[in-house]
């Protein structure tokens, strides 16, 4: 039987929201997101933390994966549940991205040089260490009270990882984990009828598909292993791929008003410069944006207003 959020306006709901409204305006402004609509908190956020804080706990923490398009609110999203799961519930919460986990440039040109000149370009399958990510995840798994967890942090203005002194330190051991990335959950799928280049990037840089092949091999690895350890899977899911190009221009942009940094704010791309970057992810994304709805546990249909306007469940809860 299909497990149903409550509504929003059932009285814990917006007892909840009553508690934690002024928590949510107060981060929306800090991470310059104006003129929010309310009704994302009301009729999004609050329920999804509520469901989440209803599950049945573990020994180890629940690990929240979240999916979709890159811009697509991921990361934005997780920052609020989890808000409302700390001031709310007074639960314990952490989390990082795949973008935190990206190799080094030396790893990446070396790839370039073995594989293909694209490999350079961090993103796509390959171009991560997921092992650091599943170490990271096992140590919050299995932490004791006074234990630290270095958790990474990715500079995508500087393209490299911050000095580790820069690190999240986590102590103890968390009740969720949350965990975003642009393809979380994706399978690497058949490259018989591989379909030919899909864009102008890929016609001019990888006609043949040894390097769209080569990351799609690379899916079926150590990702597997880590989406496999989630105990939800969320989808934003956004209505097409020209909403992708439009919200990852949005997101540079946004990054830009975030940064002071006179030197890092001069390695913000153009919106052509976007464009171009995201094309590197445009045949993944489109199975991101087609199979993933079919087995996510929430997805969440986001229109080009950037509302939300549907949502499904998962069929059970965790035991």
């Amino acid at each position: 039987m299909a497990v149903k959020l409550p509504d929003s306006n059932d009285e814990n709901c917006l007892i909840l929201f009553e508690k934690v409204e002024k928590d949510l305006f107060s981060y929306s402004d800090s991470i310059k997101i104006k003129n929010i609509d309310q009704k994302f908190f009301k009729e999004i956020v609050i329920p999804i933390a509520v469901y989440l804080n209803s599950l049945e706990k573990t020994a180890k923490p629940l690990l929240i994966g979240l999916t979709g398009g890159q811009g697509s609110g991921k990361t934005t999203l997780s920052d609020f549940v989890q808000l409302v799961l700390k001031k709310g519930f007074k639960k314990r919460t952490t989390g990082f991205s795949i973008d935190d986990i990206y190799k080094s440039q030396d790893d990446r040109e070396l790839l370039g040089k073995k594989i293909h000149s694209m490999c350079k370009v961090r993103g796509v399958p390959g171009t991560h260490d997921v092992d650091l990510g599943l170490k990271t995840i096992d140590s919050l798994n299995f932490a004791t009270n006074e234990m630290i967890t270095s958790i990474p942090v990715f500079s995508k203005p500087l393209d490299k990882h911050l000095p580790e002194s820069e690190w999240v330190q986590y102590k103890g051991k968390p009740d969720f984990i949350f965990f975003d990335g642009w393809f979380c959950g994706a399978k690497p799928i058949s490259e018989k009828n591989w379909s030919p280049p899909l864009n102008e990037l890929e016609e001019k840089q990888d006609p043949d598909g040894v390097w769209s092949k080569w990351y799609n091999r690379e899916l079926s690895g150590d990702y597997q292993e880590l989406f496999n350890s989630f105990d939800i899977l969320l989808m934003i899911k956004v209505p097409s791929m020209e909403h992708i190009f439009e919200s990852r221009w949005i997101q540079e942009k946004t990054l830009e008003k975030n940064l002071t940094d006179p030197e890092m704010k001069k390695k913000i791309m153009t919106k052509e410069e976007v464009i171009h970057f995201v094309m590197h992810y445009e045949r993944l994304t489109r199975y991101v944006l087609e199979e993933i709805p079919k087995f996510a546990d929430i997805v969440l249909y986001r229109d080009n207003a950037v509302s939300y306007t549907h949502l499904t469940l998962p069929t059970k809860r965790i035991v």
